[in-house]
């Protein structure tokens, strides 16, 4: 008797950005659905997840998207994103 094969979700997060450094591993920054919406949540991520000596290391950020099923697929990379910039505080006058 075979098991039955469950998918857990019915569409899973399908889009991320990583953090990319030249001397340590990625860093995961942000996951969701869709492009845009990676895109939108991107710049709160980076000054939440990293800390000043990981973004001043940071050389790029990748843009991926997750090919094939739920458990057996991998990330490919889509393009690679600005990285974010302090804003800058307005002088009182």
């Amino acid at each position: 008797m075979s098991m039955p094969n469950y998918q857990t979700e019915a569409k899973p997060q399908c889009w991320r950005a990583v953090a990319v450094f030249d001397d340590r591993p990625e860093i995961l920054l942000y996951l969701n659905r869709s492009s845009p919406q990676v895109r939108a949540g991107l710049r709160t991520a980076f000054f939440e997840v990293l800390d000043d000596e990981e973004r001043a290391a940071c050389k790029s950020i990748a843009l991926e998207r997750w090919h094939g099923a739920p458990d057996a697929g991998r990330c490919v990379h889509q393009s690679t994103l600005a990285i974010p910039v302090a804003e800058k505080l307005a002088l009182s006058a």
